[in-house]
């Protein structure tokens, strides 16, 4: 964002204030001049001000040109979530529940657009209903599906299935796509009261369902996640040399004979951290913890510092990785590559026996890791004696033997002070080299994922306290206290299971001894998802708002620069600190700045966590299809009014529908999540276990579905 927009934006933000400030009644625009004291040359600017809020929703202007809050008139402005039987929800920021718009109010708004809603006064019920008013922002240029011929014209099924309704493509424009296609399709005309369907013109055709890569490229489509990177992002990329300045080197701290290693999976090429452990004389730990420093090559401003803030994060599909800086920067110079130096910043920490911080030094550094570990590496050298690996490493296994007793000690008083462990399997996809599924496994984890999780969170930990201390604008992880209302529903549920939160439920210790109680038990995955479900997202913010699922009084993240974004963002920030440029020029700037930058960041993590959420699906599903009529032994993960959720061994889920209980007549208890025959009393909740039949596995809908086992029913 460049200087003019800065204060084109901090303008607008000093209107939209005053106007909605409490002392503040409907007034015509010359007014709000006067009042405002807007000069004579600003009077132009003022109006395309006036006018944009007006566009944004922010204000609305009565038939009398006053200028007025649309709350006064019980409007919202928010973006709607559609659904795939016609009806959606807005979410308000400032409202604790969305509003629910029937399918009969939606008046052609679609899945992601903004939109200003008008509350319904006599709408009944736990949420509030409203009607669709204005459409601000349409939320997709081009919407991704699968294209069907019918004579003279076709229709294109939309892979998102909170698109409710298939879009109408006349013959002159489907640029010749068969049934089959993957297409992008740009909306025409929205359905209207008498045109049911959308229309819509195929603005370019992705290639066939059945065609290698395709079903991923659509995916990629359908979340608009940029592939390619720009020309002059390139041409800046190729100026950078591949090794280090050595005139720079000079000004760094030299840590290149400190023993150090990365560990990795077995098939990462960005390698962003490096960690080191001795034992000083005193008995206490010192903990080195180096991270690639991205912001010396990645310049304020620059082509690569826009498109990093524009992606925002790197995301890991199942068969690729999109990422956020160009291969040459994340695999080659700013990776942290074995034998060969690197640039970073470090948080050099010492550690007493409690797991206390007790020192710490952030310095820029020059290293050379010695070698480059794998967690099964690691894994095996310290759970087995005779590891193939102990004569490879024999020089390295005094200091993995105290990185596993550092890591104890973290992690014992992480656990102490209050922080969450929820233990949910994570699948992984194995894909032959045609990119099919072969196989789904549940992913590992380990000592030694554990040792570098707790090393690295002692290092957010660690620079965020020092930044807060200092006062300096700063990124933050904030993950906030769960919303009363929400524990208190919590509470209810759990308390018909014989289960309390004691103390204090604002403090996540009372969550962890209430988990902690159901460990083992049948309900204990019940109890997980339902906790789950009460806590907030976590999120960037750029104020210190605490973490509440680790018990964190200061949290960050600073060790993954080469893949985020807020990484990247304090890199530059601390750097600029270290060498005395953090001046009041700057420092004024990212006041103004960084809540813009945190909450940017946030929307890209959900789009990418989305769009990795679907590759997988569909993944999963596509695996699942050569298993039609096959039995499985499963667990019940979710129940609804709608259906009951069942999780495989492998991970793998897929729902039984309502429609599909033959044996008698299901009653839904919304308050035990539970179904109960009417007749024979059998009951599902989620934890039981049971036996499904796949009966269908549909890559257009990204959908399984089963049936309870004969010997269920």
């Amino acid at each position: 964002m460049d200087e003019n927009n800065i204060l084109y934006e901090e303008k607008k933000e000093k209107v939209l204030e005053f106007i909605n400030s409490k002392d503040y009644f409907p007034m015509g625009l010359k007014d709000i001049e006067v009042i405002m004291q807007v000069p004579h040359e600003d009077r132009e600017i003022f109006s395309n001000i006036i006018e944009d809020l007006e566009k944004e929703g922010k204000i609305i202007k009565s038939k009398k040109g006053k200028i007025m809050k649309p709350e006064e008139l019980k409007l919202y402005v928010g973006q709607l979530t559609g659904n795939s039987r016609g009806f959606g929800f807005v979410k308000v920021d400032g409202l604790e529940e969305d509003i629910f718009i029937p399918a009969n109010a939606m008046n052609n708004a679609m899945h992601k657009d903004t939109v200003m809603v008008k509350l319904n006064p006599s709408s009944r019920g736990k949420r509030q209903e409203g009607e669709v008013v204005k459409i601000i922002k349409r939320g997709m240029d081009g919407i991704v599906g699968t294209y069907q011929s019918v004579k003279g014209y076709g229709f294109v099924i939309p892979d998102d299935k909170k698109i409710a309704d298939d879009i109408f493509i006349s013959s002159g424009d489907s640029m010749g796509a068969v049934t089959g296609h993957k297409v992008v399709v740009k909306i025409t005309k929205p359905a209207g009261q008498k045109r049911k369907n959308p229309e819509g013109k195929i603005i370019e055709i992705l290639g066939h369902i059945d065609d290698p890569g395709v079903d991923i490229l659509s995916i990629i489509r359908q979340f608009n996640l940029p592939t390619d990177f720009p020309e002059d992002v390139m041409k800046q990329t190729e100026s950078i040399p591949s090794v280090i300045d050595q005139e720079e080197a000079k000004k760094r701290e030299d840590l290149r004979d400190v023993t150090m290693v990365t560990i990795d999976g077995e098939d990462a090429k960005d390698l962003d951290d490096a960690v080191s452990v001795e034992v000083l004389e005193n008995g206490n730990y010192k903990l080195g913890v180096y991270i690639a420093d991205v912001s010396h090559y990645v310049t304020e401003n620059s082509p690569l510092d826009k498109e990093a803030y524009k992606r925002g994060t790197s995301v890991y599909l199942v068969d690729r990785v999109i990422p956020m800086l160009p291969h040459k920067l994340s695999n080659g110079i700013c990776s942290l590559n074995a034998g060969e130096d690197r640039f970073t910043l470090c948080c050099i920490m010492e550690i007493d026996k409690k797991g206390t911080v007790i020192n710490s030094d952030i310095k820029k550094a020059v290293i050379n890791v010695n070698r480059r570990m794998s967690y099964n590496v690691v894994y095996d050298l310290l759970t087995n004696e005779n590891s193939e690996y102990l004569k490879e490493y024999e020089d390295l296994m005094p200091m993995f033997k105290n990185m596993e007793k550092l890591r104890n000690i973290l992690l014992e008083k992480r656990i102490k002070r209050g922080a969450i462990e929820f233990e949910f399997d994570e699948a992984k996809i194995i894909l032959d080299e045609n990119g099919k599924p072969i196989d789904i496994v549940k992913r590992e984890r380990n000592v030694a994922t554990s040792i570098i999780e707790e090393f690295m969170l002692a290092a957010n930990e660690t620079i965020a306290e020092r930044f807060f201390w200092l006062e300096l604008p700063f990124v933050y992880r904030t993950h906030e206290v769960p919303d009363e209302e929400k524990v208190e529903q919590l509470e209810n549920f759990i308390g018909k299971m014989g289960y309390i939160l004691k103390g204090n439920a604002t403090h996540p210790k009372s969550f962890q001894k209430m988990l902690e109680q159901a460990k083992g038990k049948p309900e204990e995955l019940l109890i997980h998802r339902m906790t789950l479900r009460s806590f907030k997202q976590a999120r960037y913010t750029a104020e210190n708002g605490k973490h509440f699922g680790l018990a964190a009084t200061y949290y960050c993240h600073f060790t993954s620069p080469i893949r985020r974004y807020p990484d990247l963002q304090i890199h530059r920030i601390i750097s600029q600190y270290l060498t005395g440029e953090l001046t009041d020029k700057r420092i004024s700037k990212y006041n103004r700045t960084l809540a813009q930058v945190a909450l940017q960041c946030s929307i890209n993590e959900r789009k990418a966590e989305d769009a990795e959420r679907e590759t997988d699906k569909y993944k999963i599903v596509e695996y699942m299809q050569d298993k039609i009529g096959e039995t499985f032994d499963g667990i019940i993960s979710g129940v609804t009014s709608w259906g009951i959720y069942v999780e495989l061994e492998n991970t793998v889920e897929g729902m039984v529908s309502t429609d599909d209980l033959y044996d008698d007549y299901y009653i839904y208890d919304e308050d035990s999540m539970s179904y109960m025959g009417e007749h024979t009393h059998k009951t599902y909740t989620i934890g039981d276990k049971v036996k499904v039949t796949l009966v269908r596995a549909s890559l257009i809908d990204r959908v399984i579905d089963f049936e309870f086992a004969q010997e269920e029913n």
